[in-house]
């Protein structure tokens, strides 16, 4: 194991996550306000990505397209430092003698890495959920000045009590999000929606690194170089791509349970069957791939830039270690 550099894999996950979540976030925000509206009787906040971009521009300016990029950027290093190293990890443990993996090992490290990568991504997405959706909640409630107190009491129950507290400040930084449910639920409100991050995020990674691994490889050099940063981004970005869009459905429910606070008139859930089950008759099967646009647009130049980073070895450069792969 002493030649798996986890100092240098750590530097590289966390430069790469840092870079890639800071060009990327307004696109973010843009999923995360179309995921979670609710279309009933055909009225629309947002009719589009563009459209809901500039909506958000013109009401809250630049800064409102940053909501929550705080939480987002101090978690992002960990995260994927954890997603990228444990990837790499479970590759080396799982190797074949210098053999390339075969298929099924490849998807069960890709797995494993997103299995721990989901102790930092669910608090994270959680907080920077209720920042990004904040806008939205405050034009619906806004638009439905005729929202019975009756109506309002239900939501207040059904969002199980805490949202109450919420409510009462709307500006509310993560830090104090993450305190006051802290006080309230312990670590099950901090983890609020865990289990469909995990059945987002392990089918997300089994996809993503066997594919872009066998992308990757395709670049590499007759004498065995390592790929070009250009590359190792587009297959990065295709990667993201694919494993992106065939779990959209499972990141849209993650979204509305992570909501702590609804809109008024917005259905509340219970659980992943309730949610998936309401948002079917309610909405329909194309309210599964809502966002999904932005997501790609988020995820493959995410993920392009953090395999392109990491692949050049940023961290083995400042270390001046060699670097080196396991296939």
């Amino acid at each position: 194991m002493s030649d798996l550099s986890l100092v240098a894999k750590c530097i590289n996950g966390g430069v790469a996550g840092i870079v890639g979540v800071s060009c990327v976030f307004p696109i973010d925000l843009v999923k995360t306000r179309l995921q979670n509206q609710q279309i009933k009787d055909g009225v629309k906040m947002y009719n589009s990505m563009a459209d809901c971009f500039l909506k958000v521009f013109k009401a809250e300016g630049f800064r409102g397209l940053y909501k929550g990029i705080g939480v987002n950027v101090t978690l992002i290093t960990p995260e994927k430092a954890i997603k990228l190293v444990g990837n790499d990890f479970f590759r080396y443990i799982l190797r074949t003698d210098g053999k390339s993996l075969p298929l099924y090992r490849e998807m069960l490290a890709g797995g494993g890495a997103g299995l721990c990568q989901v102790f930092i991504t669910s608090p994270m997405e959680m907080l920077k959920i209720q920042l990004q959706d904040a806008g939205r909640q405050a034009q619906k409630n806004k638009m439905s000045p005729g929202a019975s107190a009756a109506e309002a009491a239900v939501n207040v129950g059904q969002t199980r009590n805490y949202s109450a507290s919420l409510a009462s400040n709307k500006q509310k930084s993560a830090l104090q999000i993450a305190q006051s449910l802290f006080k309230q639920k312990g670590l099950q409100g901090v983890y609020r929606g865990y289990g469909a991050t995990l059945l987002r995020d392990i089918p997300f990674s089994m996809i993503y690194f066997p594919l872009f691994a066998h992308l990757n490889a395709l670049g590499k050099k007759p004498d065995g170089g390592r790929a070009s940063f250009l590359h190792s981004f587009i297959s990065g970005c295709i990667a993201g791509s694919a494993a992106s869009i065939s779990v959209n459905p499972m990141d849209v429910i993650k979204t509305r349970l992570q909501l702590l606070k609804q809109a008024s008139g917005d259905t509340t859930y219970s659980g992943i069957r309730d949610c998936a089950v309401k948002v079917w008759r309610e909405e329909g099967w194309r309210a599964f791939f809502k966002g999904g646009g932005c997501r790609v647009l988020v995820i493959a130049p995410l993920f392009g830039i953090a395999q392109g980073v990491y692949y050049v070895g940023v961290g083995e450069y400042i270390l001046g270690i060699e670097q080196n792969r396991y296939n």
